[in-house]
């Protein structure tokens, strides 16, 4: 059996090295355009930054060791320009020393892990020679020669995972660089009151946030030097390379440029053959990543995954689903795969550094399950990482989407510390098909160092039942006006955190007051609802418990000012 694959990485390479692994005897060959087969594309913006100084390190396998371990007959440089579904065969071009050469194969089963290409939106200049891309190894390579060549200040557009490792990246080698986005706010996947938190944590690091403003044309004004030459003597003031418009009319000047709007299907090869794509390009494939034709499978990128929580039909760019997607096609093709094994929705979980802070997330955000149109419940929690009383804790912000019959649906999750281990946790709660009752019960490791004997994922099921259950009614940031305009805001904070900034109209009870002067509360809601709130939600959790079985209309603000302050962050406060 010959089975060829049409690209590398992360769905190219698990294909093949799993096929390798099942069938000693059959013949497979990887075909790979670019000049490296197997490397660690997530590390790149690390590389640019020196946090990964060698590029060695990024080179996770060469043709010579894939030939050595697994007999792999791999062939870089090497670009598939036609199928033959038919005959069933591939033609592929590449450069020798004596010109052009085409090389054509026949095969058994194909493989297709195409990837994907960055997203050129119309701007004028983007062909400029300033403006790099971060997708492959000489991109980096070019990034480090620009900032060894002495470049100080940089643009990127699009600040979603990879445009915010860029610019951290970037600003660490000391640049000034403005971050630019389409969006409302940085990292568009993630629910605005925990997004807020990263764009305060990119400021207070020198990068200047541009968001709800597009790129409209980049300018070439400085002198254009060749790669690797500088065209100013040391330490000579010089004017920057370009000059990017911006819709709003903002002209940001900058050495460098970096394009990361997000990436598309590189399916223009399937879709030349007349496979089956979905809307926006991607390969559509089948439970065992087969496509439309049953000789060829597709995996990684360019192919269409079922979100598991929307349904919805799309590609998810990322480097465990394009792994275990290669795993199973090689499976398929050599009779492996059992239903049990077939593939399941992705939940499309990840995870990104900005300087001192982590936001991950896993399942729908808040925006995703309003689109879909899925009724749903959101609570926000803001506890420690690890115990208080141990050194260290640091606040952890954690949002936990869940239904009505309480199945969980997303989380997200922003902190300088335990956020990835705690969505990890939720996601696998989540492709478990767990309730909040079940999150509420999940038995985590426990030791002061570590966590809490309460852990913030029990928390968030905790006050999840108390929801379902009736115990608890919330309001939200987005309900801020309609309650200032018609209902009496409760804030049970101290006097002095009260002093320090309030809502319009408040009334101040400390909690530990509240059920000697439920009568002056009473006189102040005068028929209105209560409306209450402290610092983060708990002691107004106890507040609410006291009013309601007091008999007042009362409702609970899902995790306090700290909530609505990350989602209101131009909120203007009363202060004493």
């Amino acid at each position: 059996m010959r089975i060829v694959v049409v690209g590398g990485v992360a769905g190219g390479m698990s294909a093949a090295a799993r096929a390798r692994r099942l069938a000693e005897d059959a013949e497979i060959v990887v075909l790979e355009r670019g000049e490296f087969v197997s490397f660690a594309n997530c590390g790149l913006p690390y590389h640019v930054s020196d946090e990964i100084p060698r590029r060695d390190s990024l080179l996770v396998q060469t043709p010579e060791s894939l030939r050595a371990a697994l007999n792999l007959d791999v062939r870089t440089g090497h670009e598939v320009v036609a199928i033959d579904r038919d005959a069933r065969t591939v033609t592929a071009v590449h450069t020798t020393p004596a010109g052009v050469q085409e090389t054509v194969l026949p095969y058994d089963a194909l493989v297709l892990a195409p990837g994907a290409a960055t997203v050129r939106p119309p701007i004028a200049g983007l062909d400029l020679p300033q403006v790099h891309t971060m997708r492959t190894v000489p991109d980096a390579d070019g990034l480090r020669a620009v900032l060894a060549d002495g470049a100080r200040s940089a643009v990127v557009l699009g600040a979603g995972f990879i445009g915010l490792e860029v610019a951290e990246a970037l600003r660490t080698r000391g640049l000034e660089v403005d971050l630019v986005d389409l969006a409302p706010h940085v990292l568009p996947p993630l629910d605005d009151e925990l997004a807020s938190l990263l764009d305060a944590e990119l400021r207070a690091h020198g990068v200047r946030t541009h968001v709800g403003v597009a790129a409209e044309a980049i300018h070439a004004t400085g002198p254009v030097a060749a790669e690797g030459e500088s065209t100013e003597p040391e330490g000579a003031d010089r004017p920057a390379a370009v000059e990017v418009r911006l819709s709003d009319g903002t002209a940001l000047s900058a050495d460098l440029v970096v394009l990361s709007v997000g990436v598309r299907p590189d399916s223009h090869l399937a879709a030349s053959i007349g496979l089956e794509l979905a809307a926006g390009g991607a390969i559509v494939v089948d439970g065992q990543q087969r496509t439309s034709d049953p000789h060829i499978w597709a995996v990684g990128d360019a192919t269409a995954v079922r979100n598991a929580v929307t349904g919805a039909v799309g590609p998810v760019p990322l480097a465990g689903p394009a792994n275990r997607q290669g795993r199973r096609a090689a499976d398929a093709i050599l009779g492996r795969v059992t239903p049990e094994r077939e593939a399941r929705g992705v939940l499309g979980t990840a995870v990104v550094r900005v300087f001192g802070l982590t936001a991950a997330m896993t399942g729908a955000s808040q925006r995703a399950l309003q689109q879909a149109g899925i009724a749903h419940h959101v609570v926000h929690v803001h506890p420690g990482h690890h115990a208080g009383y141990f050194p260290g804790a640091e606040q952890l912000h954690l949002t936990m989407s869940f239904a009505p019959d309480g199945r969980l649906l997303g989380a997200q999750a922003v902190g300088r510390a335990g956020a990835d281990k705690r969505i990890d946790v939720l996601a696998t709660a989540l492709a478990a098909g767990m309730t909040v009752d079940d999150v509420a019960e999940l038995e985590l490791a426990y030791a002061p160092p570590y966590g809490s004997a309460k852990d913030p994922v029990n928390m968030a099921g905790f006050v999840a039942q108390n929801v379902l259950d009736g115990t608890l009614a919330l309001w939200y940031p987005a309900d801020l006006e309609k309650v200032l305009d018609s209902a009496l805001v409760l804030d049970v904070r101290s006097r002095g955190e009260f002093a320090s900034g309030h809502l319009p109209g408040a009334l101040n009870v400390p909690h530990t007051e509240l059920r000697d002067r439920l009568d002056e509360v009473r006189a102040a809601a005068d028929g209105r609802p209560v409306r209450v709130h402290c610092a983060s939600g708990f002691r107004s959790y106890l507040a609410h418990r006291v009013l309601v079985q007091a008999g007042m209309d009362s409702a609970n603000l899902s995790g306090g000012m700290l909530t609505l302050r990350a989602a209101r962050p131009d909120l203007e406060l009363v202060r004493a």
